[in-house]
């Protein structure tokens, strides 16, 4: 699974990076949104985790406009935000983490949620446990 990880600055889009990878998965590092349209041009990702602070209203209706870029999920993840404080302004969102208390099974299931809509293939060690069904916000 190929996963673009956007923040606003290179420190935690390559924090999002090392996480990510600890799951199996290819990420790609980008700083900002107009870096994540090009990456995501380039380098295809199956899913995008995009610091919540970026996706505001003008973001998110910029990223729907981009018709090779509108069908890929994005989760929302924040260091700060819990997930009562998010609003998405009627954009569809397939996920948000919590950083602070994300662990490696609330990723994994968000990640498949991300899948499923997505249509995506994830590598093996991407199972869950039990079969259990994926929450989107944790």
């Amino acid at each position: 699974m190929r996963v673009l990880c956007v923040a606003r600055h290179s420190f935690l889009s390559g924090h999002l990076c090392q996480y990510f990878s600890t799951l199996d998965a290819e990420t790609h590092a980008a700083v900002g949104l107009q870096e994540a349209i090009s990456l995501a041009r380039s380098q295809r990702p199956d899913v995008v985790v995009c610091d919540y602070d970026l996706l505001s209203k003008a973001a998110l209706d910029r990223w729907e406009r981009e018709s090779s870029l509108a069908s890929l999920p994005v989760i929302a993840v924040s260091l700060t935000r819990r997930p009562e404080e998010v609003h998405f302004d009627g954009h569809t969102v397939a996920g948000f983490l919590y950083l602070p208390t994300l662990t490696r099974d609330d990723a994994l299931r968000v990640l498949s949620a991300a899948r499923r809509a997505g249509g995506v293939s994830l590598p093996h060690s991407f199972t869950l446990s039990g079969g259990a069904s994926a929450p989107l916000a944790h």
